[in-house]
C-alpha cells in the first residue's frame, strides 16, 4: 500500500512538473507574440512618421525612429516577459550575481574566435546555399529571396549613423542578452540546461526577422548560451555580443562614410577591402578554433535536471503550444505581416 502511494506521489509530481513546463512554453510563446506585434506597431508607426519626415527634419526623424525602436521592439516586450515570469522579483538583489565576472575572465573572452567563427561560418554556408539555388535552379526563386542577407542601410545623416551604431553595439546586446540568456534561459533551466540553451537560442534567432539571419543568429545563440552556462553569468555573453555587433557596425560606419563624403576615393575603397579580408580571416581562424574546441565541448556536458522526460518530447511540447504556433506564423509569414502594416497604417 505504501509503495502504491509512493508511486502515485511520484506520478503526481511528474505531472505537476510537466504542467509547469507547458505553462513556461505558453508564456514564452506569448512573449514572442507580443514581440512580433510590437514590431508590427513599430513598422506602422514609422510609416506614419515617414509622411512627416520633411516637417520634422532628417535628424529629428532618425531620433524619433530610434526611440520608437527601443520602446516598442525592446522595452515593452521585455517588460511583458519579465512580468509574466516575475523576473524582477526573482532578480531583486541578485543583479550583481547575474552579471558577475567569471573567475577565468581571459579564458572566457578567449572564446570569441570560436563564437565568431561558428556564427559567421553558418552565415557563409547560408550564402553558399543561396548561391547554389540561384545558380542551378535559375532565376530569383522564393527560397533564394528568403535567404538573402538582411543589411542595415548606410545613411548620409551623421545622427542616424551614430544612433544605428549605438543600437547595434549597446542597446541590442544589453537588452537581448538580458531577455534571452537571462529571463528565458532561467525560466527553462529547471527543465534541463540543454533545453534552456536550445530554445532560448531559437527564440533569439527568430527575433532577428529573416530566414537568413535565423540560421546564424541561432548558431550565435547556441554558442553564447553554452558560455552563459559555463560562466553562470551574463557578463561575458553581453560583451561578446557587443563585439560581434561592433564588427558589423564598423562596416556600417565605412559605408556611411562613403555616403557622407559623396565620393568613393581610393582610401575608402582600400579600407573596405582590408575590412572584408580581415573579417574573412577571422571567420576562417574562428572555424578552425571552434573545431579544435569540439572535444572539450563534448566533455563539458550540460546538466539535465529533468531526465524523466526525453529531450525530443520536451521540444515537442514546446512546439505544440498554441502561443508558440501563433508566434511561428508571425515570425515566418512576412507577407501577412507587411499586409497588416499596409492595411492599418497606410
Amino acid at each position: 500500500m505504501e509503495n502504491n502511494n509512493h508511486t502515485e506521489n511520484i506520478e503526481e509530481k511528474e505531472s505537476e512538473k510537466l504542467n509547469d513546463y507547458k505553462l513556461v512554453c505558453t508564456k514564452l510563446g506569448l512573449s514572442m507574440c507580443v514581440y512580433f506585434l510590437c514590431r508590427l506597431l513599430a513598422g506602422g508607426a514609422l510609416n506614419l512618421f515617414s509622411d512627416a519626415a520633411d516637417r520634422l527634419g532628417e535628424t529629428m526623424f532618425h531620433l524619433i525612429h530610434t526611440i520608437l525602436i527601443v520602446i516598442l521592439v525592446y522595452v515593452l516586450p521585455i517588460l511583458f516577459t519579465a512580468t509574466i515570469f516575475k523576473s524582477f522579483e526573482g532578480y531583486k538583489g541578485n543583479y550583481k550575481k547575474l552579471y558577475k565576472k567569471p573567475r577565468r575572465l581571459a579564458r572566457a573572452m578567449g572564446t570569441f574566435p570560436a563564437t565568431f567563427g561558428f556564427g559567421h561560418g553558418i552565415a557563409l554556408l547560408t550564402l553558399l546555399v543561396s548561391f547554389l539555388i540561384t545558380r542551378y535552379i535559375g532565376g530569383q526563386t522564393y527560397i533564394e529571396d528568403l535567404l538573402r542577407p538582411t543589411v542595415m542601410e548606410p545613411s548620409t545623416n551623421i545622427v542616424s549613423t551614430i544612433t544605428m551604431v549605438f543600437l547595434l553595439v549597446v542597446i541590442a546586446p544589453v537588452f537581448e542578452e538580458f531577455w534571452t540568456r537571462g529571463i528565458m534561459y532561467d525560466a527553462l533551466k529547471p527543465y534541463g540546461t540543454g533545453m534552456a540553451i536550445l530554445i532560448s537560442s531559437l527564440l533569439f534567432g527568430l527575433m532577428h526577422g529573416s530566414l537568413y539571419m535565423l540560421f546564424y543568429t541561432t548558431a550565435y545563440g547556441l554558442a553564447l548560451g553554452y558560455i552563459r552556462y559555463a560562466t553562470d553569468s551574463l557578463f561575458i555573453v553581453t560583451i561578446l555580443h557587443a563585439i560581434v555587433n561592433a564588427i558589423g557596425a564598423m562596416a556600417l560606419l565605412l559605408l556611411s562614410l562613403v555616403q557622407i563624403t559623396n565620393e568613393e576615393n581610393r582610401l575608402i575603397n582600400t579600407v573596405n577591402v582590408i575590412y572584408i579580408v580581415a573579417v574573412l580571416i577571422m571567420i576562417i581562424v574562428g572555424v578552425v578554433v571552434f573545431i579544435s574546441k569540439i572535444p572539450a565541448i563534448r566533455r563539458f556536458k550540460v546538466e539535465n535536471t529533468w531526465t524523466e522526460i526525453g529531450s525530443w518530447k520536451k521540444i515537442g511540447w514546446f512546439f505544440v503550444s498554441v502561443p508558440v504556433l501563433i508566434m511561428m506564423v508571425l515570425a515566418f509569414n512576412e507577407i501577412s505581416r507587411y499586409w497588416l502594416i499596409d492595411l492599418f497604417f497606410t
